[in-house]
């Protein structure tokens, strides 16, 4: 059974292979990395440690039984300061998409933003055309709130979803 847990330092090679591995298909649907998230991987890596120590995010990895990671589930820019919320933000294996993975871990993940880091509410933008994020966020209890940026999701045009936790 796939376990949803909070990033750790031992989780890089693995993280790293389900970035390349799925690349070509992450690609499709959101903006590209790049090659210099691949060449500095490490040091990414490790600020994305930093900023979780720091409690501004909470990066998590869903992982499979074999230690493959099958999604990342993230809540960035945390504010538990006045308003208690953060966005968030994930991507899936292709092998597993459409399977209702990404839809129960978002549930799960918005379970644990109120369990473990006081949140209230959580926000999450999808373009247009990404039709399988806009599915699972309504089947998780998000709703549209108004229309995104080009500069929130890559330069494409979309929609805020909102739920509270």
């Amino acid at each position: 059974m796939p376990e949803l847990q909070l990033l750790r330092a031992d989780h890089a090679p693995a993280v790293l292979a389900f970035e390349t591995t799925n690349r070509a298909y992450f690609a499709t649907l959101i903006s590209d990395r790049g090659d210099a998230y691949f060449a500095e991987f490490a040091a990414g890596f490790d600020a994305l440690l930093a900023e979780q120590k720091a409690g501004v995010c909470a990066f998590y990895v869903l992982v499979a039984e074999d230690g493959s990671i099958l999604g990342r589930f993230n809540l960035v820019d945390i504010d538990i300061t006045e308003e208690h919320t953060a966005t968030l933000g994930y991507r899936v294996a292709q092998h597993v998409t459409g399977r209702g993975v990404a839809t129960a871990t978002v549930k799960e993940l918005c379970r644990l933003a109120a369990a473990q880091h006081a949140l209230h509410t959580i926000r999450a933008a999808t373009s247009h055309e990404n039709i399988a994020s806009q599915k699972v966020l309504t089947k998780a209890g998000f709703t549209p709130v108004g229309p995104a940026h080009p500069s929130d999701i890559g330069g494409k045009q979309g929609t805020w979803y909102q739920r509270d936790v």
